[in-house]
């Protein structure tokens, strides 16, 4: 069977994509703005969707959205796994690279960190980070990533993944990157840790774009933006 999707129903989502926290309620020529669709499309489309629940016709012209989308939130909420969602990234993450992937939010202190998920290849030596685990600041990889991004200030001139070499002990290396989700905010980070002597000697372009990648899907599936994911991993 072809995936090659229905375009009337990507166009619909796409109107619903122009919705975004300090534009929740928008004119026929805001969306003809920020859409490469006549405003004759962009009207039909707004209708269906005011029909279906999902867009409310304002008295004074401009929509919102309508509550069949918090509707569709809430059975999202209760349905959500964490578990469910980055376990795949780092078995995937791990299989790629050979080595241990984890997921890492923050604890009770400022700079502190859980190792919340982590998945290691069953042979070999790795990293031995369980989860569980709480981390104190320190000048890892991960450790970095905590002390920037926990702020709240993304920087544009960071080069991700962050690496780190014998900081946390003398014989771990180790990849990180932020996660982002709801409303763009930092969630936690994703790293790939291993033996220096073994990291030493690997493709590093690789295993950074593997973890970009990976990192940049987990986010999306949190509920980053188009517009962050591009800015961080791309």
């Amino acid at each position: 069977m072809s995936n090659d999707g229905v375009t009337a129903v990507e166009r619909a989502l796409s109107v619903l994509d122009c919705f975004k926290p300090g534009a929740e309620h928008l004119s026929l020529a805001d969306f003809s703005a920020r859409m490469s669709l006549h405003k004759t499309t962009i009207f039909r489309l707004l209708n269906s969707l005011v029909r279906c629940g999902y867009v409310v016709r304002e008295i004074d012209g401009r929509y919102s959205l309508g509550p069949r989308v918090l509707y569709l939130a809430r059975v999202y909420e209760r349905g959500f796994d964490l578990d469910a969602v980055v376990m795949p990234v780092l078995e995937l993450l791990s299989a790629e690279t050979g080595e241990s992937a984890a997921y890492y939010v923050e604890s009770g202190e400022p700079g502190h960190r859980l190792c919340l998920f982590r998945h290691q290849p069953h042979e070999g030596l790795h990293s031995q980070v369980l989860a569980g685990t709480v981390m104190p600041p320190d000048l890892s990889s991960t450790g970095r990533v905590f002390a920037i991004w926990a702020q709240g200030k993304y920087p544009n001139n960071e080069r991700l993944p962050l690496y780190s070499r014998g900081a946390r002990d003398p014989y771990t290396s180790s990849w990180s990157t932020p996660i982002v989700g709801d409303d763009d905010r930092f969630v936690g980070a994703l790293t790939i840790a291993g033996p220096t002597a073994r990291l030493d000697h690997v493709d590093k372009a690789h295993f950074e774009s593997l973890i970009l990648g990976h990192a940049q899907e987990l986010s999306k599936r949190l509920g980053a933006s188009a517009e962050i994911l591009d800015a961080l991993y791309k």
